[in-house]
């Protein structure tokens, strides 16, 4: 026998461990059954086998090390089960020929191994609703049967059948969110379901080389950081769900471009930003949108642009989520500033600092004046300008208005050195002639 399918029943109970007597056993299907316990080690023995399904039993334990022995396996389906334990690398490395694996459903946990890139002839990889974690692996690009988009040299999963010629495989996929059947099409299918499980990290953006995918769904994870702007290379794509994650940014403008986009789903997101224009995007529900911070189109509210006002600090810089253009400096005002302090202290500096400087200065600005003025100041004609004071102190109450003038312009005064002036009546005009030497000043 060569084919045993036994699918769609209600066998219960353990799977018998008498499989070393079905050697030539291509294709075993016992899926949709009520089978618990472990899977039996004489499974292994069937090393032609190419097709296993057993799929939604009640199977536990983990998948057994002589599993390596059944390299032919085209398509390995045992989903919605209870089996534990990390996914094995092995299946990267013994299963050259894989198309078909699906691990969904189950309880599987630790990271995703990078071995699995080694699975160059998959069509589909579901691992959706375990307990995986980490990031994708960038070496996720080496699936090369996922890269290339020319369908028309593919060829339908099927095996060699003494009744019918061949067995077209069916396998269960689960596509735009319902579990849909395929047999004739599956070659067609090139999938990737992550969903349900504790991936981190920024989306790879080689994952976005993967131009042949159908569907890409990386929903209720924790991915962060922003939608690599390469998704428009997925011109293949028809379902696209990165819903109930942490991304932030906008969506990118290449997304428009995907004109076979019949689903997407990036709600609950910290997405930001106005929706990008295209046929596919405006017809979608708005529930695709919700729970971020997007606005146009198909959603109700309507993307403001406000005109161009002093900075201030917005949402995005409260909340951290900008996009480098708030922090950019306006070089003008900086440099605007800088120049007014460096000037002024070179200016003021040295007049605070040096009292030569501040005699120059006031001597510099007693030469601007009219030097035809002079400078009168009444003084009782009993008092003299000894040449051995340094300081002239001429105060109001000494002063008599009776008093002729006493005209310090024709005085020697180069031995003085302050001159205070008390009275506000005094005409102080052109002192230039006596402030060559006086070095203090003083009108109170």
């Amino acid at each position: 026998m060569r084919i045993l399918k036994l699918g769609e029943n209600h066998f219960s109970g353990k799977i018998p461990d008498c499989w070393m007597n079905w050697l030539d056993l291509l294709v075993l299907n016992l899926g949709n059954n009520n089978f618990t316990g472990n899977i039996p080690i004489s499974l292994g023995m069937l090393s032609s086998l190419q097709s296993l399904n057993l799929r939604k039993n009640s199977l536990s334990g983990q998948i057994p090390a002589s599993f390596q022995n059944c390299t032919k396996l085209v398509m390995l389906d045992i989903g919605e089960n209870e089996f534990v334990g990390n996914v094995p690398t092995w299946i990267g490395i013994r299963f050259s020929s894989l198309m078909i694996l699906n691990l969904r459903s189950n309880k599987f946990r630790g990271v995703l191994p990078n071995q699995l890139c080694g699975l160059t002839s998959l069509h589909v990889l579901d691992l959706a609703d375990n307990h995986l974690f980490g990031s994708i692996p960038k070496c996720i690009s080496n699936i090369s049967s996922m890269v290339t988009a020319n369908f028309s040299i593919g060829t339908d999963v099927q095996y060699p059948s003494v009744s019918t010629g061949k067995y077209v495989e069916d396998a269960l996929l689960v596509l735009k969110g319902k579990a849909v059947e395929y047999n004739t099409i599956l070659k067609l299918m090139r999938l990737i379901d992550l969903s349900k499980n504790k991936f981190s990290g920024e989306i790879p953006s080689e994952i976005m080389n993967l131009r042949a995918l159908v569907s890409l769904d990386l929903s209720c994870n924790s991915f962060t950081g922003r939608i690599p702007n390469s998704i428009g290379a997925l011109e293949s794509i028809l379902s696209i769900d990165f819903s109930a994650n942490q991304l932030y940014g906008e969506i990118p403008q290449s997304i428009s471009s995907l004109t076979f986009l019949s689903r997407l789903n990036l709600s609950n997101n910290n997405l930001s930003g106005k929706i990008p224009l295209s046929t596919q995007l405006q017809s979608f529900d708005p529930s695709s949108f919700t729970g971020n911070r997007l606005c146009g189109s198909p959603l109700p509210n309507n993307c403001f642009v406000a005109a161009p006002a002093p900075h201030n600090e917005s949402e995005d810089d409260i909340d951290g989520n900008d996009d480098g253009d708030e922090d950019e400096v306006n070089w003008f005002y900086v440099s605007l500033a800088l120049g007014f302090v460096v000037g002024f202290w070179f200016v003021m500096g040295p007049l605070f600092v040096s009292r030569k400087w501040r005699s120059m200065y006031y001597h510099f600005l007693a030469r601007l004046g009219d030097k035809n003025f002079w400078v009168n100041i009444s003084v009782p004609p009993n008092i003299q300008v000894p040449n051995t004071y340094k300081v002239l102190k001429l105060c109001n109450d000494r002063l008599k208005p009776t008093n002729p003038l006493f005209e310090m312009q024709y005085l020697s005064l180069t031995h003085i050195t302050a001159v205070t002036l008390a009275s506000p009546s005094f005409t102080i005009l052109n002192p230039h002639h006596i402030m060559r030497w006086i070095t203090c000043f003083t009108i109170s």
